[in-house]
């Protein structure tokens, strides 16, 4: 199974390619979508999507997992996240692929073993699970995250199977 996975933003949106191997997972590509501060965020959600689209024709992934929406206080905020996350999940959605969220406490705990956890715990525990040479940005590592979190989920006996929400 070859999953496409986001983390939703919209200056700074991570995205990953994982595959599961047996019992393997593994990473094979990822990156972050980057917008400049001055760019209008209505040229931001075109670049979000089109970036997609080039993952999706590229990596040819069988499903995508997305993080969820946070909690956050403030509507303004909570508008241009929704926006990114609409963004983000147009070019799955238009390649027919299913899509499935988790809440980003569901994430932690499945990486690093608590929800409250850091991006730092985060990026490190990404590194160690998929044997990388590197550490990623942690707008990639939490979309790598993401994937592994689905990928778990979707292993046969996983105890965590239930617990994904298709969108």
């Amino acid at each position: 199974m070859r999953v496409l996975a986001i983390d939703p933003a919209l200056r700074n949106a991570g995205w990953a390619v994982l595959e599961r191997e047996g019992k393997t997972n593994r990473a094979i590509a990822w990156g972050v979508i980057r917008n400049k501060p001055a760019l209008r965020q209505s040229a931001c959600l075109v670049a979000i999507m089109e970036a997609m689209r080039e993952v999706i024709r590229e990596h040819r992934p069988d499903c995508c997992a997305i993080e969820s929406t946070i909690y956050v206080q403030n509507f303004s905020t909570a508008i241009t996240l929704g926006a990114a996350r609409a963004a983000c999940l147009m070019a799955p959605a238009e390649a027919g692929l299913e899509i499935c969220e988790y809440p980003p406490r569901r994430v932690k705990q499945a990486i690093v073993g608590r929800g409250a956890a850091d991006k730092a715990q985060v990026a490190f525990m990404v590194r160690a699970l998929l044997k990388l040479t590197e550490t990623p940005p942690h707008d990639a590592a939490d979309a790598l995250a993401v994937g592994i979190t689905h990928l778990e989920s979707c292993a046969p006996g996983s105890p965590w199977q239930r617990e994904k929400v298709i969108v």
